[in-house]
């Protein structure tokens, strides 16, 4: 990924939260599920805290120098819980993370009897209190994509520590085994198809929808996609300004050209960054589509 892409995409994530979600806080606590036992590998020298912040455009709850994943756990009713689970994936642009809008996601599936788990992966170190003022400033690094070359590899194991978790602990969560898929958009639809590209057989995600990620050359893998690669739901806009269309669409092209299961939706309008929050455009759609795409892989029935 050149530097010009790489600044692209992170000031991308960022302003993403001003055309996405609806930004509620989060309703109540859930459960939290630390994915390591001790220190994450790769993780051994870190010495920083993790903290949070607001002072941002937004107001928004801002997490950032994540140093422990975690797994934040949204349990449907049981009278409609239908055994399938997702993990969402937040964006932020490799170095914070902007938990509260999935947490709308999330409590979208738990009304459709999805089990979803808001993961809250590793990011790279910002060294100030100002998080957004800093994230900002190392977009325009010329050494940024070499720096945080190692986040993309962690938060790639995050990702499948966290597969691995749930179909370990399905009984404890009324899932099925077989039913464990993962999403996000930008830089959550990164880490999601990244999954996709990356798996080994034992963290292999059942299904997979990636929403206007950045799809580089250093995201997909080298040679062709997995034999066994798993059904793929992809969603972007024409109009975003941020993360061209060619993305999602490279995407796509990698699954039906190793003639794999794949959707492909890209709407007129939408631009970057489309979530539940309706906007009434072309993009307000997708989640309708993503529900019909889930029935007809046999993801929703009880």
């Amino acid at each position: 990924m050149n530097q010009k892409v790489t600044s692209f995409f992170i000031i991308t994530s960022l302003l993403l939260l001003n055309l996405s979600y609806c930004i509620n806080p989060i309703k109540a606590q859930q459960k939290i599920i630390q994915l390591y036992d001790k220190v994450p590998p790769g993780a051994e020298s870190w010495t920083w805290q993790e903290k949070e912040t607001t002072k941002n455009p937004f107001n928004t709850r801002l997490i950032y120098n994540v140093t422990h994943p975690t797994l934040m756990a949204f349990i449907p009713n049981s009278s409609i819980s239908n055994g399938t689970a997702i993990i969402v994936c937040p964006g932020g642009g490799l170095q914070t993370l902007f938990i509260e809008q999935v947490v709308d996601i999330a409590h979208w599936l738990n009304e459709k009897g999805i089990t979803a788990f808001v993961l809250k992966y590793r990011t790279y170190h910002l060294v100030t209190d100002d998080a957004w003022t800093e994230m900002v400033k190392n977009t325009n690094d010329k050494d940024f994509e070499k720096n945080v070359a190692q986040i993309w590899h962690l938060e790639l194991e995050d990702a499948k520590t966290a597969i691995t978790y749930l179909r370990q602990h399905a009984t404890e969560y009324k899932i099925d085994t077989a039913r464990i898929g993962i999403m996000g958009g930008s830089a959550g639809g990164t880490l999601s198809a990244l999954l996709a590209y990356h798996y080994t057989p034992k963290t292999r995600p059942d299904f997979v929808a990636s929403l206007y990620g950045l799809i580089a050359d250093s995201v997909r893998k080298s040679g062709a996609v997995h034999p066994d690669a798993p059904p793929l739901f992809v969603a972007a806009a024409t109009d975003d300004q941020m993360i061209p269309v060619s993305n999602s669409i490279r995407l796509y092209n990698d699954w039906i050209n190793s003639n794999h299961s794949a959707e492909l939706h890209i709407f007129s309008r939408g631009g970057h960054g489309f979530g539940i929050k309706k906007q009434n455009l072309p993009s307000d759609q997708w989640a309708d589509l993503f529900l019909y795409w889930l029935n007809k892989q046999v993801l929703l029935s009880q």
